[in-house]
């Protein structure tokens, strides 16, 4: 069994935007290539330039046999607009997420422009019934005995009010409990305080229709939770904004990246401290690996009819594996199903209390 509960052997197809990342496709191949030789049950349909990606998997053997390319010359940028990525039929994201739409693939991964892929996916794949505003969800490491904790919206959409936060509870709990296992998860309400009297109009209202729909959305909530609850153990789910939540977010991957190069920096300083790195190596490489943003890259979008998973732009081989290794999980597990079947449960159980 899988980390979100994907059975061992499940072969799953991932569609793959190739050109949407910073690194260019190079990055893109070379991360394929890394979660290929980790799993035999995923193959992959590749988007993009086909004579470049032709090349570029002729260099890594391993994928012999495992890809296949459609050619999608147009590129969608990073400073592009969503309102014109979205009309464009040439792009290597578009065809990406037509492989999904179409039934060719169970899930896309790109590390292109995140508001063109959101537009795109809400178009072509359209929202779950019952979902006002998809979300972003991402993993977040903490001190919970899962390892990680949920969060979201972490970009998806910088507004948010009462009602969309009450989804964004309903889909966390979803993903917490199919994702992580837990059966009753605990859902938190991102505040600058956890007093009831702080924050926003629209928080304490959502406060409200939070806490009135634990029983049916099958979680236990906690109330209002603060920063340094992200990777603590008193929630395992926060919901906020997508504003807040991407600061939040990037302001983590930078904290922990600063944290490793200080230690790198402080390792190397004295002849005494090198030789403190070397009896401490196998210790210094569990921590670097818990705090790696790499390793937990993948945002993944909640509330479309189909699973898509936003890598970073600025991933690697190493990042853009682990997204892929998410986006298999999720297919493999049927998360996508059964999250709809969730949110249309739930709202369904809040007409008829209404």
């Amino acid at each position: 069994m899988g980390r979100l509960g994907a059975l061992a052997g499940t072969r799953v197809t991932l569609s793959i935007d190739a050109m949407g990342g910073d690194r260019g496709p190079a990055a893109i191949v070379a991360g394929i290539s890394r979660s290929a030789s980790k799993n035999d049950c995923v193959n992959f349909i590749i988007h993009g330039d086909a004579a470049a990606l032709k090349k570029l998997i002729q260099k890594h053997k391993r994928l012999e046999g495992r890809v296949e390319i459609r050619d999608a010359q147009g590129i969608v940028s990073m400073d592009e607009k969503p309102s014109q990525a979205m009309r464009r039929a040439d792009t290597s994201m578009r065809s990406a997420i037509d492989a999904v739409r179409n039934g060719e693939a169970q899930a896309i991964v790109s590390c292109g422009n995140t508001g063109a892929l959101m537009a795109t996916s809400m178009i072509r794949l359209r929202k779950i019934e019952g979902v006002n505003r998809p979300a972003i969800a991402c993993l977040w490491p903490s001190r919970n005995p899962q390892g990680f904790n949920v969060m979201l919206d972490v970009g998806a959409d910088i507004r948010a009010d009462a009602r969309d936060l009450l989804q964004y509870a309903m889909m966390g709990a979803s993903y917490a409990r199919n994702g992580l296992g837990l059966k009753n998860p605990r859902i938190g309400l991102l505040n600058v305080g956890t007093e009831d009297h702080k924050g926003r109009a629209e928080l304490k209202e959502a406060q409200e229709l939070i806490a009135k729909s634990a029983s049916i959305g099958g979680f236990q909530y906690e109330g209002f939770v603060e920063g340094g609850d992200i990777p603590g153990d008193r929630v395992d789910v926060i919901v906020t904004d997508g504003f807040t939540g991407n600061i939040a977010l990037k302001t983590g991957e930078g904290t922990a990246k600063l944290v490793g190069d200080f230690l790198k920096e402080a390792f190397k300083a004295t002849p005494l401290s090198r030789i403190a790195a070397l009896l401490a190596l196998t210790s210094l490489r569990r921590l670097q690996k818990r705090i790696d943003p790499r390793r937990v890259n993948g945002g993944v979008f909640l509330g479309l009819r189909g699973t898509v998973v936003k890598s970073h732009g600025s991933a690697d081989a190493t990042g853009v594996s682990a997204a892929i290794k998410l986006a298999y999980e999720l297919a493999a597990s049927g998360f996508s199903d059964r999250l709809a079947a969730r949110v249309a449960s739930a709202a369904a159980a809040a007409q008829t209390e209404q």
